[in-house]
């Protein structure tokens, strides 16, 4: 009999995982069958399931994680989730497919403040996401993370993944037709996420720095700015100068705080 391992081409498992995922799409647990699919074809330690629609919070789907970073995925969901570089490439057409999370995220995305405080503490060395585009400007994603006992990706696991795809984006778009109602909440109640960082330094900064603490904030480099924005990069470091000069701020990690400060005052009217 063809044995299927981790990174192999599906076979005879495969094709009984497909028949269990068939029988489950109208059902609620669908995730979790999608969820013991894939673990069957790759090798990952956690998955998130979310999906994504313009600004609103994500909503989860599924989440594999330990109940002690409950703290820090609450913390996402509710208050930071839109400096993730998930979200942004999301925003920015992200297109359907099989992607990493290093290819898609800012280039000094692992020296920021959100990091070190909030992405870090899921202790991941890789993580590989299905992004699903469904009706209604819904994204679907399903993000497998991988600790330092795995290491990262092989070739053979990501050509696995590419190969299943088509069926799974199939499979989630009839699930999400009939489930999707149990997860979607009143779309009235818009996040503020939004406004808060558009409002972030009202009055003390100009336009021009507000936007580009914005990009600080989500892990672009003074580079990466300069690019985004069609200016120079020793105009960048002259307005992160000026930033930290009016907020009366030296470090990132004190322009964070800061910013979960405004997201609290937002918060709390």
């Amino acid at each position: 009999m063809n044995k299927v391992g981790l990174g192999i081409s599906p076979s005879e498992s495969w094709h009984r995982d497909l028949a269990k995922l068939i029988d489950h799409i109208r059902m609620r647990n669908f995730p979790e069958i999608l969820n013991d699919t894939l673990r069957h074809l790759v090798s990952f330690n956690t998955n998130l399931t979310a999906t994504y629609k313009h600004h609103y919070k994500p909503i989860v789907v599924l989440s594999t994680h330990s109940q002690r970073l409950s703290p820090t995925l609450t913390k996402y969901i509710n208050e930071v989730y839109l400096l993730d570089p998930l979200f942004n490439a999301i925003q920015n057409g992200l297109g359907a497919g099989v992607h990493r999370l290093r290819e898609i995220a800012p280039d000094s995305f692992e020296s920021t403040e959100y990091y070190r405080s909030c992405y870090h503490e899921f202790d991941l060395v890789d993580e590989i996401i299905l992004v699903i585009p469904l009706d209604n400007d819904v994204i679907f994603t399903v993000s497998l993370g991988r600790k330092s006992n795995l290491g990262t990706i092989t070739r053979a696991e990501r050509n696995t993944l590419n190969s299943v795809f088509p069926v799974i984006s199939a499979l989630v778009r009839q699930f999400w037709i009939t489930q999707s109602s149990e997860y979607v909440p009143d779309e009235q109640e818009k996040t503020s996420m939004e406004y808060a960082l558009s409002t972030f330094g009202s009055g003390v900064l100009t336009k021009r720095e507000q936007e580009i603490t914005g990009l600080i904030l989500q892990g672009h480099s003074s580079k990466s700015i300069a690019q985004l924005l069609d200016i120079s990069a020793g105009t960048v470091k002259v307005h992160r100068k000026n930033i930290h000069a009016r907020l009366n701020t030296s470090t990132q990690s004190e322009l964070f705080s800061m910013f979960l400060g405004h997201l609290n005052n937002l918060a709390n009217g």
